[in-house]
């Protein structure tokens, strides 16, 4: 198996990752939203749609 950052073999301590630098740059892609699951629940679009009219209003 290969670490899904670097593609160098994983360590058994941080699998699926090779070290802990990797295992936090994925943590810092969730939090940030780089990957995000999908969601076809009409709450959820509502939530979002509201969440970026919210912020773009305090853009201005």
């Amino acid at each position: 198996m290969s670490c899904p950052i670097c593609s160098e073999p994983t360590v058994h301590a941080y699998r699926p990752f090779c070290s802990k630098r990797c295992a936090d740059l994925d943590l810092a892609k969730w939090l940030n939203g780089a990957y995000s699951v999908p969601s076809e629940d009409q709450d959820d679009l509502e939530e979002a749609l509201d969440t970026l009219e919210r912020d773009s209003q305090t853009e201005h």
